[in-house]
């Protein structure tokens, strides 16, 4: 169970000029600690039948992986060949909907929605670590609480908040609701929620090779989806934050915080969401090196690294999520780039992360 939590998304606002390099600061790392430690959930699901409703068969094919251009964080480089099997993919992110007739159907309970077992958990602690307060021993989970001026950008705990009894079904905590929103992207889902969903429902999670020669849609060496033109540029291409991050959001794409799924044109597969919205979690580990140890040769259906590494929290292992979110701005995160990659722990459930499935 997430109990210090290790990573979330934030943006900055738009400047005048554009840069030319994502930033270096990560919008997944120090947010703000809830005990300081960590535990794992998993609960046992049966597997379920799979149906290729509702997702798209992808040809399988070689393509180039990570950045071609500057504007990639050091983990996209170097560029390297990738040759990857056909497979389908759901045409949207998991939805609200979907999520809950995967609950019905199991009695599963995701992680926000369980409160830490403090006998259970101080067993992985070193001895005497002091019991934290009652108060704090409870269902939580971290949402996006924007301030009403403008804050530092390099402390993200500035708009994260652990609000007691936020889940999947209350987003934004006790009093909110996903009436109404059937077809949103469920969020405030943990890697073993997802992966849990997606053995129910006969899938898996994508491997960020699938994910990445997926979100192409056949083009290479393009920043986007739907090309080179700027995410601000011409119409609203995806659900992005537009303004001064983190207190105001101009709405400029119709929506402040996650939209339905099909909001925005789709890609050249046919997938929706691909960029923007809400964070997809992948299947692979995280390791800061990998492209590195990857390119002498081409890779054929990599599935990560065999264990995690990243530098800013060398002690946090952590997996790979794709796409960006509704929080992601050209300012600080422009995680709706192509070859984009972010990462947080398995545990980790927020307001602006979910999931696709592939099979």
């Amino acid at each position: 169970m997430v109990l210090g939590v290790l990573s979330a998304c934030n943006s900055a606002p738009v400047q005048e000029a554009a840069i030319e390099k994502d930033s270096l600061l990560s919008c997944e790392s120090h947010v703000p600690s809830r005990f300081g430690v960590t535990a794992g959930v998993d609960q046992e699901v049966a597997a379920g039948e799979f149906s290729k409703e509702g997702m798209v068969y992808i040809k399988g094919g070689d393509f180039l992986m990570g950045a071609a251009d500057n504007e990639g964080r050091p983990d996209e480089y170097p560029q390297h060949k990738v040759k990857v099997d056909g497979f389908w993919m759901d045409e949207t992110e998991v939805t609200n909907a979907q999520f809950e007739a995967f609950v019905k159907a199991t009695g599963y309970v995701t992680t926000a929605e369980q409160a830490p077992d403090w006998e259970e958990l101080k067993k992985q602690l070193p001895s005497g670590t002091p019991k934290p307060a009652d108060s704090l021993l409870v269902a939580a989970s971290l949402v996006f609480t924007p301030p009403a001026h403008a804050v530092p950008l390099t402390d993200i705990t500035q708009w994260w908040s652990w609000v007691k009894d936020a889940d999947w079904r209350h987003p934004q905590g006790r009093g909110s609701s996903i009436k109404g929103k059937e077809n949103y992207p469920v969020v405030h889902v943990s890697w073993f929620d997802a992966t849990a969903y997606a053995k129910w429902a006969g899938k898996r999670l994508p491997t960020e090779a699938e994910w990445e020669y997926a979100v192409r849609g056949g083009a290479q060496n393009q920043k986007y989806f739907w090309g080179n033109e700027d995410v601000e540029a011409g119409s609203p291409k995806a659900n992005t934050w537009q303004g001064q991050f983190p207190n105001l959001n101009t709405q400029w794409d119709h929506f402040e915080r996650a939209a339905p799924v099909k909001s925005f044109a789709p890609n050249a597969y046919g997938l929706y969401d691909m960029a923007g919205n809400v964070w997809e979690w992948c299947n692979d580990w995280y390791n800061e090196g990998y492209y590195q140890q990857s390119a002498a040769e081409i890779a054929n259906n990599p599935k990560g690294p065999n264990q995690s590494f990243d530098s800013m929290e060398p002690t946090v292992p952590k997996k790979a999520i794709r796409g960006g979110s509704f929080l992601c701005n050209a300012s600080y995160c422009k995680g709706y780039r192509a070859s984009s990659r972010m990462k947080t722990s398995p545990d980790t459930g927020m307001e602006h992360t979910g999931f696709r499935c592939v099979k």
